[in-house]
């Protein structure tokens, strides 16, 4: 409702496969499994949002350094792995839409940067998007509704890199309408040169483009006693003021530079809404994080990711870096 009041009409929520371990232990970071996926979802059908289910096809946090195949695909051929993709991706978005979820988008594969669940060869890469489309264009036709496809990639500052997937993908004939983008303006070079890469990509491929993820802290406390990403120690570039002044308008650049793309459909933000968990301590904290799934990562999952999860689990890394304050109230800057 408050996202709905502040002028926002779309939410993109993330799709794990199986964030639990062999004893029922959730991973964490909200355990998004289809069930969440599909609650989130029709609370925002009843404020008239729109959702994009976004699939990482990995048990847990999928980006361009972790691609890790679902538990349940481990050691399948390629053509067994694009097959089992094809029929998790078409039954979810059945499921979502028989829940009376308003599915306008379906992204395949998350920050799938050179690499994407388990595969690291754009041959098989493509295969399993390739089988995504079809499970969407499926469900799309039989349900006579237009559902977007997007793809997701990251480092928009690498020279030609976008040009490259872009044309990678032309080349295997994978099927989609939208080339998504994530921009931190920490790490991703300059939004001038974020609308170029985007606007060859539209222009050159003949897609619409849009910014899948962005964030800007509005303050450097710390509201769960775990570090956070963005901190005054941070070697980062900051080209804004750690404000809720510079937080609003960094998003309203970013918003401009896709504009300016002349294709743009839109922006996400990410993740607005990660609040601290309540707590007097650090220890009270955990228990929360540990119970709930509320912190990015709880200790059980590593057995699935231990070298990242495995060793950081805890608390949120991104919450001075939401449209709200750690309270939950929201921030000017939501407007």
């Amino acid at each position: 409702q408050t996202l709905k009041e502040h002028g926002v009409n779309y939410i993109r929520v993330r799709v794990w496969n199986d964030p639990y371990d062999d004893q029922g232990n959730a991973y964490g970071g909200g355990n998004n499994d289809l069930a969440t996926a599909i609650a989130i979802g029709k609370r925002a059908a009843k404020h008239g949002l729109r959702v994009l289910l976004n699939f990482h096809y990995s048990d847990f946090w999928a980006d361009p350094s972790k691609q890790q195949t679902p538990k349940a695909w481990q050691g399948l051929a390629i053509d067994d792995k694009a097959n089992a993709l094809y029929e998790f991706t078409k039954s979810a978005v059945e499921a979502a839409l028989a829940a009376g979820i308003d599915v306008g988008m379906v992204q395949l594969g998350n920050e799938t940067t050179d690499r994407m669940c388990g595969e690291h060869n754009w041959i098989q890469i493509t295969k399993l998007m390739k089988a995504g489309s079809r499970a969407v264009r499926e469900v799309s036709k039989a349900h006579n509704r237009e559902i977007r496809i997007a793809v997701h990639f990251t480092n928009p500052e690498k020279a030609g890199a976008y040009r490259r997937y872009a044309m990678i993908l032309e080349n295997f004939k994978v099927d989609y309408d939208v080339f998504a983008s994530s921009y931190y303006p920490y790490w991703h070079g300059s939004l001038e040169n974020l609308t170029t890469v985007l606007k060859e990509v539209a222009e050159s491929f003949g897609k619409q483009v849009m910014v899948a993820e962005f964030s800007y802290a509005y303050t450097y406390e710390n509201g769960d006693d775990f570090a956070n990403t963005v901190s005054e120690e941070s070697y980062l570039a900051k080209p804004y003021p750690i404000t809720v002044q510079g937080q609003a308008h960094a998003i309203r650049d970013c918003i401009q530079a896709v504009v300016d793309t002349g294709a743009g459909i839109g922006f996400f933000y990410w993740e607005p809404a990660w609040l601290p968990v309540p707590g007097n301590n650090y220890e009270e904290r955990f228990a929360l994080w540990e119970k709930y799934g509320s912190g990015w990562a709880s200790s059980y999952a590593a057995s699935y990711d231990p070298d990242d999860a495995g060793v950081y689990y805890g608390g949120s890394s991104w919450e001075n870096q939401a449209l709200f304050d750690f309270t939950g109230r929201p921030l000017a800057s939501l407007q």
